[in-house]
């Protein structure tokens, strides 16, 4: 695997825990550029740092991925930074699972505003700067359940399905502006998003089982170095991975 990511400025959703941090300090390690965006200011200012006293570059920009300005802000501060962008992993996610029949709306509605709203605004504020510079890579974070529906995933499921289309649609797309985009679908990952899953009976049913068979959130990090080291003919459109113990 060529190392094509040193030097790379990546800007990286959802950085300040699970995988996206896991992917910024592995990105960093490999000599890349990160610059991390999360409503939890305090965790990826830490980040920073730490990767800074590592002898990484980092730079942590608040940002909440349902407000359009603010993501606009996170892409405009990395290439008014560091005069360009070359990666954007839209990683932010929310995973509230729960029957259909127990009506947590509002839950619905952050899984559409964070899952495929807050994609679709990293695109837009990223894309125009990748047009111009006639390069760069998207890389959308999906899941296994974008790819299979499970029980009481119904609206989340949807909107991991929703993350693919929009994904492959860009993919044809950017073809004229020599872009490249990668979907990651990752399987069952140590991260927060249980955290996020309130309804008792699904978060009791989900944690009987997921931390006995979660895989570390390096997976994903290298996942990710993975898509972005080819060479910049070679385009990895999709991965789909899983623990090995996951039947699902």
């Amino acid at each position: 695997m060529t190392n094509n990511v040193a030097n790379k400025i990546v800007v990286i959703t959802g950085a300040s825990s699970g995988l996206g941090a896991e992917a910024a300090r592995h990105l960093a390690a490999l000599g890349a550029t990160v610059v991390l965006g999360a409503r939890r200011e305090d965790r990826i200012k830490a980040l920073a740092e730490k990767i800074t006293s590592e002898g990484g570059k980092a730079l942590a920009v608040e940002t909440d991925v349902k407000d359009r300005e603010s993501v606009q802000n996170l892409i405009d501060t990395a290439v008014k930074t560091y005069g360009r962008i070359d990666v954007l992993l839209n990683n932010a996610g929310v995973m509230p699972l729960s029957p259909l029949e127990n009506l947590r709306v509002d839950e619905w509605d952050l899984m559409v505003d964070v899952n495929i709203k807050g994609v679709l605004y990293g695109i837009a504020a990223a894309l125009p700067h990748m047009k111009a510079q006639k390069s760069g890579q998207i890389i959308n974070v999906s899941s296994v359940a974008g790819h299979h529906v499970f029980q009481n995933s119904a609206v989340y499921s949807a909107t991991k399905f929703a993350v693919r289309a929009l994904s492959e649609g860009l993919r044809a797309e950017v073809k004229p502006y020599n872009l490249r985009t990668t979907i990651i679908s990752p399987g069952a990952v140590q991260s927060e998003l249980l955290n996020g899953v309130h309804d008792e009976a699904t978060a009791e049913q989900l944690q009987s089982f997921v931390p006995g068979i979660a895989i570390s959130a390096d997976s994903f990090a290298r996942c990710v170095a993975f898509a972005i080291s080819q060479p910049e003919d070679v385009d990895i459109n999709e991965i789909l991975f899983r623990p090995t113990k996951q039947p699902l």
